[in-house]
This record gives structure tokens, C-alpha cells and sequence, in this order.
């Protein structure tokens, strides 16, 4: 019969998300029973590669509590100092600013601010990004030719495009992309154009749901992330055969890249384990899960290019907007008096 310390023992590391043999004697990684705690609101199968590849090099283990960007965000600054989470991840960048605004965040670390140049994480330094995804307007090729696209995402506020198009306006992803159209046209041009995106838009839940209901030509089109069409096709295609992609480019708001965050809480009881994960994240061998693997976001550090079947990041002529200054509570204040959530 166990023991009660060795049933305890037992049960710990059932409970662990993510587990690996103790490190080789005479090794600097720390001992195998360290443990950091991930509050993940980017795709979970995404963040699962980067966390068995980083316990099996480190010895780490990584336990992972799963939710969405303003679910997480929320529930670190209701936690305040007394957070159990190590790190915080997202799939968009205004959440992550939530927390920095309420000063829950310590350095991401010098290495993982090394790896990622300027452009892909806060002026404030207090998070690092750690992926990107551009936007996009999804289109149906039998409804649209390329002679019809809007020249710009500002143009879908135009009566003629009313009912024509979608999006996901509950989702923190659309929500991303309208605190850069606040950043980069003020809050009154938003306002106006989100009354406009109530009359002629259709709300769909999920960029998944709003790309297969183009490909139906349920819609001629969709404010979606670029890496939802690529998924689809990799797999069957059965969701986006009748969908090309537009990139708005011209630093329009419409050709916003979204940066996704990690961050390291002030709280933490392991800040060097977590600045660590942070560090193997931005560095070659995470960026390289990106730039392989099946989630088809943008590698944002260590010189690593995205995936081939992608339009590489500097041929997007994105805007150039500081992550710090996304402001998710703007943004929700603005959708809510639009009638949109």
C-alpha cells in the first residue's frame, strides 16, 4: 500500500498538465520538481507544443489552467498579488495591456526581450510577443471578384456593403482589431464606423464560424485572422474552398497585425523559471513550432520566418501601433453603445 506522502506525491503529478524526467546529473536546469503554473489564452494545442518541448530541454513542469484572453485577464486582476498563475499568455495583445495597466506584471526577462525586436512587443517592456496574425477580409470567390473588394476595411461602413458582410464582434480577436482602428483613427471615427458594422454586418461566433458561412455564401465576405482560412486548408478544405483571403495592406486598420503576449507576474513565487519559459518561447526552437507546426501564426523573435505557405510579415505594410496602447475596456465601452455585444 502507497504511503500518504507517496499517494500525494503520486496525485501531484497527476494533476500536472505537463511533466518530464529530472535533469542529467551535473546539469544547471533546475530540478524536476519545479513547477510553474501558465494561465494560456492562446490556442491550447499550440501552447501545449511550446510546454512539452520546454519540460523536456528544462526539467520544468508546467501546469496550465486554459480560458480566453479577457476570461484570464480578468481573473489575474481579480487575484491581484495573490495570483497563482507564473505566466500569462494570449492570443491578442489588449489583454495583455489590461494587466500591465493594473501593475501585475514584472520583466519579461532580458533573453526573451532580446529576441523580439521592437516592433513586436510594448514600449513599456513589461510583456514580450511571443506570435502574430494578420487580418484579413475573407471573401467568396463566386460572389466577389478581386475588382470588388473593399480597398479598404473602413469601406465595409458603406451602405453597399450592407448584410454583405461578417465577423465575430464577441470574440476577443475582432475586439483586438478595433483597438487598433480606435489607436489609428481616434474614437470617434470608431464609433461611427462600429454604428455602421451594426447596420450592415451579420455576427457570427468565432472567425471559424464566420469563414464557413462565406464559403457558403451566406456572406460575400469576413473580418477574419489570416490563419483560419490556412488551417482549413491544410485539413479538408471543406470550410474554405470558395475563400481567398485580401490583405488590406497600406497600413490600413484592416491590415492590423495582432501580436499575441506573454508576460510574467509580479506575483510569481518562480520568476526565473517563468522568464525562462518565456525566453525558449521567443527563441528559435519555440519560434521554429511556429514556423513548422500546424497553427500557422507568425514566428515574432529570433530571426525565424514564418511558415513558407505564408505572405511573410514585412510584405503586409501593417500599421505601425504600439501594443501598450490597446485598450480593451475603450474597445468593449464603444461595441457595447453600438449595440454590437
Amino acid at each position: 500500500m502507497l504511503s500518504a506522502t507517496t499517494a500525494a506525491a503520486v496525485a501531484a503529478l497527476t494533476l500536472a498538465a505537463c511533466s518530464s524526467s529530472p535533469a542529467a546529473p551535473g546539469s544547471s536546469a533546475p530540478a524536476a520538481d519545479e513547477t510553474i503554473t501558465v494561465y494560456n489564452a492562446q490556442h491550447e494545442t499550440l501552447t501545449k507544443e511550446w510546454i512539452d518541448a520546454f519540460t523536456a530541454e528544462t526539467g520544468i513542469t508546467v501546469n496550465v489552467r486554459n480560458g480566453d484572453d479577457t476570461e484570464m485577464s480578468n481573473q489575474i486582476i481579480a487575484e491581484g498579488s495573490h495570483s497563482p498563475a507564473d505566466v500569462f499568455l494570449t492570443e491578442n495583445s489588449p489583454s495583455m495591456t489590461a494587466v500591465e495597466k493594473a501593475g501585475l506584471f514584472t520583466s519579461p526577462g532580458a533573453t526573451a526581450l532580446k529576441n523580439v525586436p521592437e516592433q513586436y512587443r510594448p514600449s513599456s517592456e513589461k510583456w514580450v510577443g511571443i506570435a502574430a496574425r494578420s487580418t484579413v477580409f475573407a471573401y467568396n470567390t463566386t460572389k466577389l471578384t478581386e475588382a470588388q473588394l473593399p480597398a479598404s476595411m473602413m469601406d465595409l461602413a458603406d451602405s453597399a456593403w450592407k448584410g454583405r458582410w461578417a465577423a465575430s464582434p464577441s470574440g476577443a480577436d475582432f475586439q483586438a482589431i478595433v483597438s487598433a482602428l480606435v489607436q489609428l483613427k481616434g474614437a470617434d471615427a470608431a464609433e461611427s464606423w462600429l454604428k455602421a458594422m451594426k447596420t450592415n454586418s451579420v455576427a457570427y461566433k468565432g472567425n471559424s464560424t464566420a469563414m464557413k458561412a462565406v464559403n457558403a455564401g451566406e456572406v460575400d465576405g469576413a473580418i477574419i485572422y489570416h490563419y483560419y482560412w490556412f488551417g482549413d486548408q491544410a485539413a479538408t478544405g471543406e470550410n474554405s474552398n470558395n475563400v481567398k483571403l485580401h490583405y488590406f495592406k497600406n497600413q490600413d486598420p484592416g491590415a492590423f497585425v495582432s501580436i499575441s503576449g506573454g508576460g510574467v507576474l509580479k506575483s510569481s513565487q518562480h520568476k526565473a523559471a517563468a522568464q525562462k519559459l518565456l525566453a525558449f518561447i521567443t527563441g528559435k526552437k519555440g519560434q521554429e513550432v511556429l514556423e513548422n507546426g500546424t497553427s500557422f501564426e507568425y514566428p515574432v523573435g529570433s530571426d525565424v520566418p514564418a511558415n513558407s505557405q505564408l505572405v511573410p510579415l514585412a510584405d503586409l505594410d501593417a500599421p505601425k501601433i504600439d501594443p501598450a496602447s490597446l485598450n480593451s475596456k475603450q474597445v468593449t465601452d464603444l461595441m457595447t453603445q453600438a449595440g454590437l455585444i
